[in-house]
């Protein structure tokens, strides 16, 4: 655990620009049309080793692994009514979005409920299409019954956590960001109330995740439903940072070169079982019992009745006058497509969070 201590100057020294940034809306998902600009990755989990088969966009609105509840939310879920047997896996969702984002803009991420449970590994992130190379943020992500959110950052060499970085959050699990660096651990920052993942935060009826992607730092803040500000309460045009205050994490450009490290991301949620991080043993064995494959994937289906995003709105800001949605049915966008787009896109590993 680190602790942050700074002098009134050195403080000043390293404010980042979330004092002063004005974002514009520029794109939203929202209601009936949530899913719309979203692609499935339809395959097995050849990125995590996850014991899911990730579903087309047309089965999961069949079988309603993904779709709009009468509230207007978006639901992704795992199969919780199927009885999966030996060699095979249970079917779930991951979806990214077919824009990405530049340096200069923020994503507000509204969920009342996140997945959870034995064997359950979810997460909402982005990815460049060029990883390790380009980034990846984790603004969400957690496994099994802990019950705090993990964020991070994976990129190439050279990128790290500031010990004196402005943040919230005293709680750094590791500072070196580099995918080569501690089986690709990430430099990790765990948000500070157990109201930001699992039962406690479906308990607190959801939160709020804002993330900024900013060539001076990265910041990502968590806002428990009673303490979300009046500016994310409604869908506001335009939001000004210094209405949010000091970010839960905050990755400066001083120990990590935005500009360097990270190219154009596109968003993602995906729910995944057991596979690299959630059936790990040592990991699984510290809030469940039992064998994650053995006794849940292939067990009940109800042991699934928790692993489901239920989400009000994911909405994109930036900067007022620039260009920060990068179509890549556009020239100068990420040329990769189909398979390759997708196989691109893997989620890294992580293997420790804190409890």
């Amino acid at each position: 655990m680190v602790r942050i201590a700074l002098a009134c100057g050195a403080a000043a020294a390293l404010l980042p620009a979330f004092v002063e940034a004005q974002y514009t809306q520029v794109k939203e998902y929202v209601g009936d049309s949530f899913f719309d600009d979203w692609d499935f990755y339809n395959h097995a989990d050849d990125l995590t080793n996850g014991n899911v088969f990730f579903v087309s966009s047309t089965d999961a609105g069949k079988d309603q692994l993904a779709y709009v509840n009468d509230a207007g939310n978006a639901i992704m879920k795992v199969d919780n009514s199927t009885t999966v047997t030996v060699g095979q896996n249970r079917n779930s969702v991951r979806i990214h979005s077919k824009d990405y984002f530049t340096a200069g803009s923020l994503w507000v991420t509204d969920m009342l409920h996140v997945p959870y449970g034995c064997s359950v590994w979810p997460a909402f992130w982005s990815s460049a299409v060029n990883w390790p190379s380009g980034g990846e943020i984790d603004t969400f992500e957690g496994v099994n019954q802990v019950t705090m959110n993990q964020m991070a950052l994976h990129t190439g060499d050279g990128c790290t956590h500031s010990a004196n970085a402005l943040q919230t959050s005293t709680l750094i699990n590791s500072t070196d960001c580099s995918t080569a660096a501690n089986q690709n651990e990430g430099c990790v920052v765990t948000t500070p109330t157990k109201s930001s993942y699992g039962a406690g935060f479906a308990a607190d009826g959801g939160g709020v995740f804002v993330t900024e992607f900013a060539n001076e730092g990265i910041s990502i803040w968590f806002f428990n439903r009673s303490s979300v500000p009046t500016v994310l309460q409604s869908n506001a045009s335009t939001i000004n940072l210094s209405d949010l205050g000091t970010p839960t994490a905050n990755y400066t450009s001083q120990t990590c070169t935005i500009s360097k490290f990270f190219e154009p991301q596109s968003l993602i949620f995906d729910i995944t079982l057991c596979g690299d991080f959630a059936g790990n043993q040592q990991i699984f064995a510290e809030t469940c019992s039992g064998v994650c494959y053995d006794d849940f994937v292939i067990g009940a289906p109800s042991n699934y009745d928790t692993a489901y995003f239920e989400v009000k709105s994911v909405r994109v800001y930036g900067v007022p006058g620039e260009n920060t949605v990068v179509s890549a049915a556009r020239p100068g966008a990420p040329a990769l497509a189909g398979t390759a787009l997708l196989a691109a896109l893997g989620v890294a590993v992580s293997v420790a969070l804190a409890l």
